[in-house]
Formats: structure tokens, C-alpha cells, sequence
């Protein structure tokens, strides 16, 4: 069976009360059957202590002493219950009995203990009993027996038990609808949650929920939802404005492309006139090909983030296989580069996106770095974690283009520097390359100066990423 969200609440209060309300009608019923037994033993007890001072012996024969006198106190008294008594002998045999019994005799039971109430019978009745030894210089000589009868005391029972048993079915009912209600009371701003949620799409992700009131549980879901909406709005205004970007890099060398081939397509050319076209031909094709490995290796990072496999890689070799990779470029722009990391220096990283980080910084610090400028590569350990920096003596970022700088296809005053190639992507990868390694990365710039870039690798967030199973 099926049931609504505030019907399930509304159930499991039930269950929950239903069984408070049976304890506590058990109790109930309890606790005045153990009050009206204890009413119904005192005054048994009351009148066999009583009665027992109202008879004499004579030889093994027990008697009552003025027996219609006390039958017609018993009338007198505020306790009116009926009372029936009993002497008998040590055989059991009945020596004297109350008025009230008549040609009817209270059962003698020698197996139950003395000054214990019980239940028994009389002429299909049922009665309490209790039975007190008669002893004259402490030698038994026999037992007075006294008894009520239980009709009273069951009827009360009864009555109680009926009452409690309508009652139950009464209560859940009851409080099924209470719980109902008050369920949803407590589901509407859930409601309010569902139908605002309901209401927002890819054209309306600036819509957000009302916060309650109070600052509960809900509020708290609330809180969580809008920035959930929060993220995938600015994650999906980057996208567009990614590829809204990426398709205006695309069409630029697409259309020198096409136009280069077009011009050449208009007359006979001589052959050296066809080898320059080609070459430029050529060109834009080398630069769309690294421009699509650039843009598929962007998309990469957020599919496979989570399967990186870290592993303990020594800092030195590594960049020092980059180094020798771009030592030609390098050596073209009569540029020097002196790397200072300890031998033994190690991190817990991806190889393959770490090199990535340490390619592209290096080749952007020679990039934006004049002839015959160095540049500066450092490691070393600071507090329990590897640090490592990037130093070139460039043209240097201004301060209000530093934070953007790791947003694709961003180029600070590209319009200064047109003869410097790029596409804005290299740092963007770095960026995210960093992130999925857990390395903190920061830069600091003077214009005319240089540029260097900080590289933290925390050895928290490393640790997290094993942890996580990513290694």
C-alpha cells in the first residue's frame, strides 16, 4: 500500500501513540484492579482480626461470644460490605459460622498460606478469602476463615476494561487526524520547496525558495537547495560563456583558412606564391589542432576527475624533463632557466596532470618573457607541506586582470602584446589541473617586472583524495 508522504507521518505517530496509549490504559487497568484488591484485603483482614476477638473455646470446640449481637453491629458499621465467617477445627470441620452464610460453608484450604488473601467460590460465587489461626498458649486449636464477595470489584474491573477497550480505537482515530493535520502543517514548506523547484528551469535558474522563518531543519534544506541553484547557474553561464567563446577561437582560423585557400583559388599562382599559402594553410590547421586538444583536454578534467591514481613522484626529474622538452624554444629566445628543488623531494600527484601545471607555466613565463630574461623554478618543504614557484621577469598582470586570468580564453591586454600566440587556454588548465590534485595555486604580478606563480601542495587535501579511493 502506497501512502502519501504526510499520511506516512500521520502513520508512524500512530504506531508511536498507539503504543504509549496501550501502556499506559494496561497501567491504568493495573493500578486500579491492584487499588481495589488492596481495598477488598483490608477490609478482610479487617474484619477476621476483629471477629477473632469475639470467640471463646471450651475444650476443642470454637465459638462466637454474642453472636447476634455483633451480626447486628455489622449492620451499624460504615463498612458495609457483606462479610462472611467461618471457625473450624484442625480437621477442618466447621465448629460456628456468620448468619449470612446460611446452609452454605466457606471452603477450608489447609495448603494455603496463613494471612493470605485468595480467590475461591461460594454457591457459584466468587468471593475473597483469607485464613488466621486460632492458638490458645500456642497450641493450635483452629482457624477462623473470612470472605467478600468479588461480584462488586469485578464489575468494576469490567466496566473499566469495556470503557478502555471503546476508548482505544476512540484515541487512535482521534489522533490520527490530529497527527494528519498537524503532519501537513509541517510538510508545507516542503510543498513550497517542491512547487518553486517544479516551476525553475535552464531559463529561470535566478528563481530562488523563500526561506522560513525559522532557522530549523528546513531552513537548512532551503539554504542547501539555493546554493545548489547557485552553482549550476554560474557552472552553466561559464558553459555558455565557454562555448560561446571556444566557437568564436574555432571560427577565427577556420576563416583565415578559407580565405587564404580562396585567394589562391582565384588565379595561377607561381610555385613559391602556392608553397606561402600552404605554409599559412598549415599554420591555422596546427593552430585549430592544438586549439581542439586544448578545449577536449577542459572538458577531460570534470569526467575524470574522480578516476586519478596519485603517486609518489620526485619534483626535480620531472621538471627537468620539461626543461630539456622546450630547451630549444628556450634557447631560441636566448632565455635561461635555473631550477633550484631538493633532490629528494617528492609529492603525491597525478604524473601526467602535473606535468601539464609545470609545461604550461613554464611555457608562458618564456612567452611573456623578453630575450635573455631568466626564469625560476623552485621546490622546498614549509610547515609539512611541498611548496613550489614559477618566477619570470615578463611584462607582468595588472592587479584587476589577476583574477581572471584563469578564465578560458582570457589574454590581459592581448591587443598590447599580438605578436605573443595563445588562446587563453593554458591557464585554465593549470587551474583545474590544481584543483583536481588538491594544489593551491596563487599568483603575484608587477607590471614591468614579472610574474610568479605559487603552487601549495596540501598535504590534507592529498591525503582526502587517497581516502576518497581516487588512488
Amino acid at each position: 500500500m502506497k501512502l502519501s508522504f504526510k499520511n506516512r507521518i500521520a502513520l508512524y505517530y500512530l504506531l508511536a501513540t498507539a503504543s504509549m496509549v496501550t501502556v499506559v490504559f494496561v497501567l491504568i487497568y493495573f493500578v486500579v484492579q491492584t487499588a481495589v484488591y488492596q481495598e477488598l484485603d483490608d477490609d478482610l483482614s479487617y474484619e477476621a482480626h476483629k471477629h477473632s476477638e469475639e470467640i471463646f473455646l471450651r475444650n476443642d470446640s470454637i465459638f462466637f461470644k454474642n453472636k447476634n449481637e455483633w451480626a447486628e453491629r455489622e449492620h451499624r458499621e460504615v463498612r458495609v460490605n457483606p462479610v462472611f465467617i467461618q471457625l473450624v477445627n484442625n480437621a477442618g470441620k466447621v465448629m460456628d459460622k456468620s448468619p449470612n452464610l446460611m446452609g452454605d460453608a466457606l471452603s477450608f484450604d489447609p495448603s494455603k498460606a496463613f494471612d493470605l488473601h485468595f480467590d475461591t467460590g461460594l454457591n457459584q460465587q466468587e468471593i475473597r478469602q483469607i485464613q488466621l489461626p486460632i492458638k490458645q498458649d500456642a497450641q493450635l486449636k483452629g482457624y477462623i476463615l473470612a470472605a467478600m464477595s468479588l461480584e462488586g470489584p469485578k464489575l468494576v474491573l469490567a466496566s473499566l476494561k469495556k470503557l478502555l477497550l471503546w476508548l482505544f480505537p476512540a484515541v487512535l482515530a482521534g489522533l490520527f487526524f490530529i497527527t494528519r493535520f498537524l503532519a501537513g502543517q509541517s510538510i508545507k514548506p516542503v510543498q513550497l520547496i517542491t512547487s518553486t523547484t517544479n516551476r525553475i528551469t535552464q531559463n529561470s535558474l535566478d528563481e530562488r525558495i523563500a526561506l522560513p522563518a525559522i532557522k530549523d531543519e528546513l531552513f537548512t534544506l532551503t539554504s542547501s537547495i539555493n546554493e545548489l541553484l547557485e552553482r549550476i547557474q554560474n557552472a552553466l553561464e561559464r558553459e555558455q560563456q565557454f562555448t560561446a567563446d571556444a566557437s568564436h577561437q574555432l571560427r577565427t582560423p577556420l576563416a583565415v583558412l578559407k580565405g587564404t585557400l580562396e585567394v589562391t583559388l582565384r588565379r595561377p599562382r607561381t610555385p613559391e606564391e602556392y608553397q606561402e599559402k600552404i605554409k599559412i594553410s598549415i599554420q591555422e590547421i596546427d593552430r585549430l589542432s592544438v586549439l581542439a586538444d586544448q578545449l577536449l583536454l577542459l572538458a577531460r578534467f570534470d569526467s575524470e576527475t574522480s578516476a586519478l591514481t596519485p603517486e609518489k613522484i620526485q619534483l626535480l626529474p620531472l621538471v627537468n624533463n620539461i626543461v630539456k622538452r622546450y630547451q630549444p624554444f628556450i634557447e631560441e629566445k636566448k632565455q635561461s632557466i635555473k631550477v633550484e628543488i631538493a633532490p629528494n623531494l617528492e609529492v603525491n600527484a597525478a604524473p601526467y596532470y602535473l606535468d601539464l601545471i609545470f609545461e604550461n607555466l613554464l611555457t608562458n613565463a618564456s612567452k611573456y618573457s623578453p630575450q635573455g630574461k631568466e626564469i625560476s623554478i623552485r621546490g622546498w618543504t614549509e610547515n609539512g607541506h611541498i611548496k613550489a614557484l614559477v618566477i619570470d621577469q615578463g611584462m607582468g598582470i595588472p592587479l584587476e586582470h589577476q583574477e581572471q586570468i584563469f578564465h578560458p580564453f582570457f589574454r590581459s591586454k592581448a591587443l598590447d602584446h599580438k605578436d605573443i600566440k595563445g588562446n587563453g587556454l593554458g591557464l585554465s588548465i593549470v587551474k583545474k589541473a590544481c584543483a583536481a590534485l588538491g594544489i593551491k595555486i596563487t599568483v603575484e604580478s608587477t607590471l614591468g617586472k614579472g610574474t610568479c606563480f605559487y603552487l601549495d601542495f596540501s598535504a590534507e587535501v592529498v591525503e582526502r583524495l587517497w581516502v576518497e579511493g581516487r588512488g
